[in-house]
């Protein structure tokens, strides 16, 4: 009976950490225009930074890493160190009310901190009319071009993923100009061929964009 309490303890304990250890999971967006070469999350009760999370790996401009932090904790400290050895920090970041962290906007030098819903169409608190959003691949196939232009531009410009692809389940951070237009085209190109467009779509109010 005593061995069989014990088990049963453990079970609760670990059903109890593991819904705050998924929730404070984020993605750690450099929009600094900088290469970030070391970054640190670290619960904010603690003195230590830890590991650098990126590990051999670097964060270059407009890329974004997800993070799962080690410890449950929703308020963590953030740090980021670039290539010439200048830091950012953001301390006390409560990471269970958002979905991503974004260090500088468009080249800027400061940190952001942006507020998602976890989905697509969810509330966010960010800057007035801002368009940036993360495109994710809710289909059931590769995308393999991704093109996102402001509804008033005539043109589909660059493709967004260049040499790589978006899987099934991916995103992948789209950065556009603020006060210009909330309202964005998108066109996709799949691994087969085929293509697919929507005009029209309203960002400046999310923080993701489910493509299904």
């Amino acid at each position: 009976m005593r061995a069989l309490m014990a088990a049963l303890a453990l079970w609760l304990a670990a059903a109890t950490l593991s819904p705050a250890a998924a929730q404070n999971r984020f993605w750690l967006v450099n929009q600094s225009g900088q290469t970030i070469e070391s970054a640190y999350v670290s619960p904010s009760r603690l003195s230590n930074w830890g590991p650098d999370i990126l590990g051999q790996s670097v964060l270059p401009p407009g890329e974004q890493v997800h993070v799962t932090p080690q410890a449950s904790d929703c308020v963590l400290d953030i740090r980021v160190r670039y290539q010439g050895g200048r830091e950012e920090e953001r301390r006390n970041v409560n990471a269970c009310s958002l979905s991503r962290v974004v260090f500088g906007n468009g080249g800027g030098a400061g940190a952001t901190v942006r507020n998602g819903g976890g989905g697509a169409g969810g509330s966010v608190s960010r800057a007035a009319g801002d368009p940036s959003f993360s495109f994710v691949n809710r289909t059931g196939s590769v995308i393999r071009e991704l093109y996102v232009s402001l509804s008033t531009e005539r043109n589909w410009g660059r493709d967004r993923l260049g040499d790589e692809t978006l899987d099934p389940g991916s995103d992948h951070w789209v950065e556009l100009p603020s006060g210009r237009s909330c309202t964005v085209d998108m066109k996709v190109v799949y691994a087969n061929g085929q293509s697919q467009e929507r005009r029209g779509i309203e960002t400046c109010s999310r923080a993701d964009y489910g493509w299904r």
